[in-house]
């Protein structure tokens, strides 16, 4: 088969997998400036390789004719999330979305494979503009935590190897370390508040400080040298401090001087 068919046949897929990519990374920045825990903490996408388009296609006796209706994860997206809960939460967002159309879910949370394996699965549609028109593209979304990911990573690794002939060894510490794998989720969702709180206190501090330093960069421009050097020795005296509500008092009094030499300069 000639490999510019199979350019024209997987081009749609790679469109549907960088724009959703860009999508769901901008639905967790938007969480971050707006201040709020994004469920999603990293994702990633891929398109099947074509070795394994045709290995499915052998397998299954499927025509590259019928590619397109019968195999379903050609185009893949990976939500990671840090907790259990947020899968809940990133699935209700996606059912939120007009962009998307859920074809099916697959609940391997609630109901794990007998191997181990956890994740939660949908196929959606969506649709890309192509030069020749519209095309409605199936996508596969996994959304798993961290630790489902890491465990979920190795087991592909041995399957790959051992092409369904792995040993009762390796998949009995496999199974075992699925358990782990749940018993961490487990502890982590019950300081998961402790977690959430400790990192929107980062984010906040981070985004005060990134104000405060825009703030005294464009003052370099119109204010008094050494009134600079004054506010520069002062905001890191408090920054030292780790004390957020005064780095909020800061910004808001750095906002005034500001807005004071504006004034100036209008007059």
């Amino acid at each position: 088969m000639e490999i510019q068919l199979w350019r024209e046949k997987l081009s749609p897929y790679q469109l549907a997998v960088d724009e959703l990519l860009v999508k769901f990374r901008f639905l967790a920045l938007e969480h971050k400036e707006a201040g709020l825990y994004s469920p999603i903490e990293n994702v990633k996408g891929r398109v099947k390789k074509i070795s394994s388009i045709l290995e499915k296609m052998q397998k299954k006796k499927i025509a590259f004719e019928d590619i397109d209706e019968k195999i379903e994860d050609i185009a893949g997206i990976r939500i990671i999330c840090q907790f259990v809960e947020d899968i809940e939460k990133v699935v209700e967002l996606i059912k939120s979305r007009d962009d998307m159309e859920i074809k099916s879910e697959k609940n391997y949370i609630d109901n794990m494979k007998e191997s181990g394996y956890r994740s939660y699965h949908m196929i959606v549609y969506y649709n890309v503009q192509t030069m020749t028109g519209n095309k409605k593209i199936k996508v596969e979304i996994q959304i798993r935590t961290m630790a489902m990911n890491f465990w979920a990573t190795i087991e592909h690794s041995l399957q790959y190897k051992y092409r369904q002939n792995m040993p009762d060894t390796v998949r009995e510490r496999l199974r075992s370390a699925s358990e782990a794998i749940i018993n961490l989720d487990n502890e982590m969702s019950l300081i998961r508040t402790e977690i959430i709180d400790s990192q929107n206190y980062f984010t906040l501090k981070a985004n005060v400080v990134a104000e405060i330093l825009n703030t005294i960069q464009n003052l370099y421009k119109i204010a008094n040298k050494r009134e600079i050097v004054k506010i520069q020795d002062e905001f890191y005296k408090i920054y030292m401090s780790s004390d957020l509500e005064q780095l909020h008092r800061f910004s808001k009094e750095l906002d005034v001087i500001a807005e004071g030499y504006r004034a100036q300069g209008i007059e």
